[in-house]
């Protein structure tokens, strides 16, 4: 039965639920393409760590130039 955001692996529970969603997303197609249920976890869940820290940093690249805030 794949993962959704109301049924995921415990180890998913600390993650911010932005983030729990993309590695819940990650492992169901790990376990598809063959993946061992406990290696597709892991694995997703580092790669949806890595999905949010590129996300958050270029977010911080796009802000507009102008006037800065003091």
């Amino acid at each position: 039965m794949p993962w959704t955001s109301d049924y995921y692996p415990v180890s998913m529970k600390n993650l911010p639920p932005e983030v729990r969603l993309k590695a819940v997303e990650i492992a169901n197609a790990l376990l598809e393409s063959g993946r061992p249920e406990g290696q597709a976890i892991r694995i997703a869940i580092a790669r949806a760590k890595q999905w949010a820290s590129r996300r958050t940093a270029g977010s911080a690249r796009r802000r507009p130039q102008g006037r800065r805030l003091r």
